[in-house]
């Protein structure tokens, strides 16, 4: 049975994964910030704990879906930002290249600059506006110079078991008549289930190298919202504003990509995994809620 080490188990997607992966062939070494029950306590700022933690479970994959996202509050937040988002992965990949392990790092669609006019492809050149977005660049760099065996998955609006827009808006939808949600913001939902698969098809490869991994498809945040209240059966009405909008009402929000569509190029090159289409993930989503 391989063991495998999950970085941020209890978040959304560190859940997804705990579902995906088969309890007969896979022994999963559940860690985050907090111990809690079959967790294990781990600092990933911490080298000399990582490594010490990879060392004794003798683990065959690091899956590390520990980051910082709070976007808005890493603005002035940037130590802390860096310390997770980049120090952490170069600790996981130096246990990883240590042990022999295979690494899958998650990274996010804010390295890209988002001002494109087509679907960024993994070859793309990088040019992130956000300090979220330089730490997790920072990040991929990290696990590209340390790590022997990775895989890198950019991934971009993400939802799963825990808090996110979609949970988001329904509560929303409960309180008002309307709402007021961005337009001219592109990108592809993704559920944490479309991504886990693509996770636990990776592991089974020696496919390496970086990946963009959403789902099929594309839409805005104010289309998004009215499929959520379309298929949840809500008649809270959503008014499509502008950034600029939205931004002179929030000024402490950071810098946001306007074009956040990736293709899954890499996934189509090297293999015959495909995403489902988020039109798909999203009812499949709402109907296990």
């Amino acid at each position: 049975m391989e063991k495998i080490i999950v970085t941020g188990c209890n978040g959304q997607l560190g859940r997804a994964i705990n579902k995906e992966l088969p309890k007969d062939k896979y022994e999963l070494i559940n860690t985050d910030v907090f111990e809690g029950e079959g967790i294990i306590p781990l600092d990933i700022t911490n080298v000399d704990a990582v490594i010490e933690l990879a060392r004794k479970t003798k683990a065959t994959a690091i899956i590390n879906c520990a980051a910082y996202t709070a976007v808005d509050k890493q603005e002035s937040d940037v130590d802390l930002s860096y310390k997770i988002n980049a120090i952490g992965p170069r600790n996981l990949a130096i246990a990883a290249t240590e042990t022999g392990a295979k690494l899958v790092h998650i990274s996010t669609d804010y390295v890209f600059e988002g001002n494109g006019t087509r679907p960024y492809i993994e070859f793309d050149k990088t040019g992130p506006v956000s300090v979220y977005g330089k730490t997790k660049l920072a990040g991929e760099e990290m696990v590209k110079q340390f790590a022997r065996d990775f895989f890198i998955i950019r991934t971009a609006w993400l939802y799963g078991d825990g808090k996110n827009f979609v949970k988001t808006m329904l509560g929303l939808s409960e309180k008002y008549d309307e709402v007021s949600v961005v337009k001219d913001q592109l990108g592809t939902p993704t559920s944490t289930k479309e991504l886990a698969k693509a996770i636990h098809y990776l592991l089974g490869t020696e496919n390496y190298g970086v990946f963009h991994g959403t789902c099929e498809g594309d839409t805005n945040w104010a289309d998004f919202t009215e499929e959520i209240f379309r298929l949840a059966g809500k008649n809270t009405r959503v008014n499509h504003v502008t950034t600029k909008e939205y931004s002179e009402k929030n000024p402490q929000a950071a810098p946001r990509p306007a074009y956040s569509i990736l293709d899954n190029y890499m996934f189509r090159l090297t293999s015959d995994f495909r995403f489902a289409d988020w039109h798909y993930a999203i009812e499949e989503y709402l109907k296990e809620l």
